[in-house]
């Protein structure tokens, strides 16, 4: 992340499905429910959401929706995120957000206040707007890769698939440069 962070954009989405009238609904239609930089339809305000292992990985992808608010800088928030994952068995065990917060620079106390803000809506509507985006982008597999709006790589079940340009940190490294070069020649070309 640290040859590349200055030429992507990046950011966690995540997957979750959203209960409408006490059923789970995984097709979202993503006219009511916009990009991460918008609101929310009003109407979809008050929908919850649910994740896959349950409220504790919710609660976990809340509190790193919350650092990435925060801590708007990738290395940052993602070593936060990363620290989290490795022990995420221990989720929602204070002690493991407290030491993650620590090791990498975070106010524990300002992540908790995310959280808790506006009796938690506040954290919630992060993770159904991040579960609208990974929708809205056809994303069904945690950890997806994608680069230039299109899947590079997936991993499911400990292994990288459908990585057309190989799996290895040094191939998406590559492939990022490939593709800032391909930007910034364009923007060149466009003076």
């Amino acid at each position: 992340m640290q040859n590349v962070s200055d030429k992507i954009d990046f950011s966690l989405s995540y997957i979750g499905q959203y209960v409408c009238g006490g059923s789970s609904v995984a097709a979202v239609d993503t006219s009511n429910h916009p990009s991460p930089n918008s609101s929310l339809n009003p109407k979809d305000a008050d929908e919850p959401v649910t994740c896959k292992h349950g409220p504790t990985e919710c609660l976990g992808n809340e509190i790193e929706l919350c650092a990435a608010d925060l801590y708007p800088n990738v290395e940052t928030y993602l070593g936060f995120t990363l620290c989290l994952s490795e022990s995420y068995s221990h989720i929602p065990e204070r002690s493991l957000f407290e030491e993650c917060a620590l090791e990498h620079g975070l106010d524990f106390g300002k992540l908790n206040q995310c959280v808790s803000k506006d009796d938690g809506n506040y954290a919630m509507d992060l993770l159904r707007q991040s579960v609208a985006r990974s929708d809205s982008m056809g994303v069904t597999f945690s950890c997806t890769v994608r680069l230039n709006d299109e899947v590079r790589c997936i991993r499911d079940g400990g292994e990288w698939k459908d990585c057309p340009g190989g799996s290895t940190v040094q191939d998406l490294i590559r492939d990022i440069e490939a593709a800032s070069a391909s930007l910034s020649s364009a923007e060149f070309d466009d003076l």
